[in-house]
């Protein structure tokens, strides 16, 4: 009996020992699992302070717009922010860092952290903290800077009727049965055979109101877009506002007073033309026009700031080319001169050679059945004005659209594509 007390003593003495470094390991356990939870906390608060750093509209951002490559000093104070936010009050000290900088348009956000976080358990072990540390890493391209110039087709031919119902009644409301809107002007006085007036009196609606009337809500959609208010420029042109003087003609100059665009863009009108038939309707000239136009928009820049903006062409169009090509036209040529062709891509290539881009809103040539012109000299290359538009223009930069479809959204979609491209940056 003796011995056997003795054996008891031991066990208990034994498990006593025993019990302290498992009492310690099972403190030493709750206090990793809250270092653990913390280092999840602050993960989460270094993560939301390098998206805040980037975030699309953010001073940060907007000053790294403005500035060349380096430190971007307003988005780290954003970011900094954000962390203490989201981190919240805290007992023990947080060291945190954050490092934004720009390189080539693209910012990157760096978030790292490091925490002493108090320990229970583990002090009877001489473990008075537990360190926990991470980073967060964001990248962000810098909106690119562009210059827009909207040439906007208002050639006799964007007189016809917007919709099958407009042509039915301008054909039931003129002496000749013609589906188009004539805007026949003499020495600035509108002549009796003029029909653009008459149009409006029945309200009709042609394809330049609603080209007009797309262009001026383009506008909104700029504005809305823009991150900085230089952003984006626009420029309006047309092929001419009379027969005689036809040619590439500037409705509002390169600007980013978008407000002023809307204005005067919905104000464009229909090529006036002196008579019937005047210069056998040679009224759009895309080789000339165009070209003349590559030269307003000089050399094309990388877009990383306000004074090297990418420049595009944005160009609206039925995309029949109708103009004085006696030689190299793709067409039969009427009376030794009038050529009527798609769009010769040629010229397109040559401001795309140059980094300039292209994009192109092709308002649907509607078919005219029962028109013998159109029968004639139209109708053999019907099949070829979009496809010859798409190879214009830049890739992925192709719009088509039938003008009774929505002409302002399918010229809102085109301009988003344009600004959320990708871009090479080396």
């Amino acid at each position: 009996m003796g011995l056997a007390k003795d054996r008891s003593g031991n066990f208990a003495m034994m498990s006593a020992l025993l019990l302290l470094p498992l009492a310690g390991a099972l403190g030493l356990g709750i206090d990793v699992s809250h270092a653990v939870s913390v280092k999840h906390e602050l993960q989460a608060a270094a993560d939301a302070a390098a998206l805040a750093a980037l975030a699309s509209g953010s001073a940060g951002v907007k000053a790294a717009m403005q500035q060349g490559d380096g430190e971007v000093e307003a988005a780290e104070t954003e970011s900094l922010s954000a962390f203490d936010r989201n981190a919240g009050a805290k007992s023990y000290k947080i060291t945190r860092h954050v490092e934004v900088t720009k390189d080539k348009g693209i910012l990157t956000a760096k978030v790292t952290f490091q925490a002493h976080v108090p320990t229970s358990f583990s002090r009877v072990l001489g473990q008075k903290t537990m360190d926990v540390g991470g980073s967060a890493i964001a990248k962000f391209s810098t909106g690119i800077y562009r210059d827009f110039y909207l040439l906007l087709d208002n050639s006799p031919s964007m007189g016809l009727g917007a919709t099958y119902d407009d042509i039915a009644t301008m054909k039931a409301n003129t002496d000749d049965s013609c589906a188009f809107a004539c805007h026949i002007v003499k020495n600035g006085v509108e002549q009796p055979t003029d029909t653009y007036k008459k149009a409006r009196a029945l309200g009709v609606t042609t394809r330049i109101d609603v080209v007009a009337s797309a262009t001026a809500s383009l506008m909104d959609t700029a504005s809305r877009e823009r991150l900085v208010s230089n952003q984006f420029r626009m420029a309006v042109y047309s092929f001419g506002k009379s027969a005689e003087t036809r040619g590439l003609t500037e409705i509002v100059g390169l600007t980013n007073d978008l407000d002023q665009i809307k204005t005067k863009a919905g104000k464009v009108d229909l090529m006036s033309i002196p008579s019937s038939n005047y210069d056998k309707d040679q009224m759009t000239d895309y080789d000339g026009t165009i070209a003349a136009l590559q030269t307003q928009m000089g050399n094309a820049g990388t877009g990383m700031t306000s004074s090297e903006p990418e420049k595009v062409l944005f160009l609206v169009t039925d995309g029949v080319n109708d103009a004085n090509k006696p030689t190299d036209c793709s067409q039969a040529v009427w009376r030794s001169t009038r050529c009527q062709e798609p769009i010769d891509i040629r010229i397109c290539d040559s401001l795309k050679d140059k980094g300039l881009r292209i994009a192109v809103l092709y308002t649907t040539y509607l078919p005219l059945p029962g028109d013998d012109w159109y029968k004639k000299w139209i109708s053999p290359f019907a099949g070829q004005i979009a496809p010859a538009l798409k190879a214009c223009a830049s890739p992925n930069f192709f719009f088509e659209v039938n003008p009774s479809e929505g002409i302002p959204d399918a010229m809102k979609a085109l301009f988003m594509k344009v600004i959320n491209a990708p871009r090479l940056v080396s």
